[in-house]
């Protein structure tokens, strides 16, 4: 079971790293892509890294080696961040221009890949339970990611999503930055909370 769980987790994260090429060379084709505003967007940062931390909890488990608790404390991030990247699209962004025009690839990392992170999360929890008092490591990187790119929106002006966008004032950004802030850490104790008490008993992390 634990092969095949491993075996499962390659798959999709190569679907995963399938999708953002084909996503990347098909908006080339059309127009000059600047990676920066390519890799910019947390959509394709998230799935990128939920991709990898799944690879690697794969690679561990089919070395027979034990899974790490910093590992499983950032694939409870990871989740975090997936689940929020699907949320946010299928409510918020869906159907708004500058989207990915790449039908499959914008199903797999909005949608399949979302939804598979959480199932993976619930139903194959590895070896330790997160304990809710790490939760402030899962804000690390969607601040970090949101200083960024309100820097570069007080800029240049590139902004991965409209409603980000300085030009509609601070005061709707401000708004924006703390809902995705109380979402982050929201989902983020939703996600611990349900691989606490998950299909099957885990001990506690460190």
């Amino acid at each position: 079971m634990r092969r095949a769980t491993a075996i499962v987790r390659i798959i999709a994260a190569v679907a995963v790293i399938a999708a953002v090429i084909s996503t990347f060379l098909d908006t080339s084709t059309r127009s000059p892509v600047n990676p920066f505003n390519f890799f910019g967007f947390f959509t394709v940062q998230s799935n990128l890294i939920a991709a990898a931390v799944l690879a690697a909890t794969a690679l561990t488990s089919l070395l027979r080696r034990p899974i790490p608790a910093t590992l499983v404390i950032v694939r409870a991030a990871a989740t975090t961040y997936m689940v929020v990247t699907g949320v946010v699209y299928n409510t918020l962004l869906t159907g708004l221009p500058g989207g990915i025009d790449l039908d499959w690839a914008n199903t797999v990392l909005h949608l399949v890949f979302p939804v598979y992170c959480l199932l993976d999360w619930l139903l194959f929890p590895d070896t330790f339970r997160v304990p809710l008092r790490k939760l402030g490591y899962v804000a690390a990187y969607p601040l970090a990611w949101l200083a960024v790119v309100l820097v570069r929106g007080a800029t240049d002006g590139w902004v991965p999503y409209p409603f980000l966008d300085p030009s509609h004032g601070y005061v709707p950004v401000a708004l924006s930055v703390v809902g995705i802030a109380v979402a982050i850490v929201g989902i983020g104790a939703l996600v611990f909370t349900l691989g606490s008490s998950g299909l099957r008993q885990r001990r506690t992390g460190p």
